[in-house]
Parts: C-alpha cells; sequence; structure tokens
C-alpha cells in the first residue's frame, strides 16, 4: 500500500474563503436596524428603559447628521476646485513672470531660485492641485507664478 497525498489538499488548490459581508463600516441604515432588531427581540418582563432608548436615538440622529455634514462637505470642496479652476482659466493666454525654488542635491548647499517668463497655454486641475503650462513646457504652480502681465501681440 503506497502512501498517496489526496490532490484536493494542494495548497493551489486550496482556496481562500471569501467574505460573506458587505463592508466593515456601518451606516446609519445598519444602526437603525441593529436598533430594530435589539427592540424585537427584548425581553418583555424587562423592556429597554426609556433612558437607553432615548440615547439609542440620541447616539442614530448624531450619526446621521455628521453623515449628511460629510456629504455637504464634500460638495463643497467639489464646488470650490470648480471654482478655482474657472477662475486659473484667465490666466490662458496672459504672459506670466514666475519663480521656483530649486532644492540641491547636496546637503550644505543651498536650494537656488530659478526665475523666467512665458505665456500660459494650460490650466490642469490634478489631485486638488492647479498646475499651469507654460508655451516652453514649463509646469508651474500657482505660488510659483510672481506677476501678470497682458499678453503681447
Amino acid at each position: 500500500m503506497a502512501n498517496t497525498i489526496d490532490t484536493s489538499l494542494y495548497l493551489s488548490n486550496h482556496q481562500k474563503e471569501q467574505k460573506k459581508t458587505g463592508s466593515n463600516n456601518l451606516g446609519k441604515d445598519d444602526f437603525l436596524k441593529i436598533l430594530m432588531v435589539q427592540l424585537q427581540n427584548q425581553d418583555p418582563s424587562s423592556p429597554m428603559e426609556d433612558k437607553e432608548f432615548i440615547s439609542q436615538m440620541a447616539t442614530f440622529s448624531t450619526l446621521e447628521q455628521i453623515t449628511n455634514m460629510n456629504t455637504n462637505i464634500l460638495r463643497l470642496v467639489e464646488s470650490q476646485e470648480q471654482n478655482q479652476l474657472i477662475s486659473y482659466s484667465q490666466f490662458i493666454g496672459k504672459e506670466v513672470s514666475w519663480h521656483k525654488i530649486v532644492e540641491t542635491e547636496n546637503d550644505g548647499e543651498e536650494p537656488t531660485i530659478q526665475e523666467g517668463s512665458g505665456k500660459v497655454v494650460s490650466v490642469q486641475f490634478k489631485n486638488g492641485t492647479a498646475t499651469f503650462t507654460l508655451e516652453d513646457q514649463t509646469i508651474l504652480e500657482p505660488e510659483n507664478i510672481s506677476e501678470l502681465k497682458e499678453s503681447r501681440k
């Protein structure tokens, strides 16, 4: 009789258990479901006291208000980014003077300041930050622009 290993036990054949529940975050709907189950399954001889119920409802109300506030803040941030992009679009076609602080590779050396000027050809928003691209492909951030001039024709 030879010793054999069942092929279903090979590591390559083993599948990880998949999570059957939703996300790890509890929302207001989950909280309300828990509260309803708790009320349905409470002991009739010693029901939940009014204080406990009011406390849980206050917690639920607070959770709902925080969720609503978070949603509104996200909308405000998105609106601000759109407004900034619209505002920065006025730079397109304008001549700007700019400066950048360039860090040196050597620790002992002081950073140098690059300066220049050019015409803005595009404005982009990436990761919440605006960037300006000049005709010579120089990329600047708003804090690098030191002067805005009328475009030369």
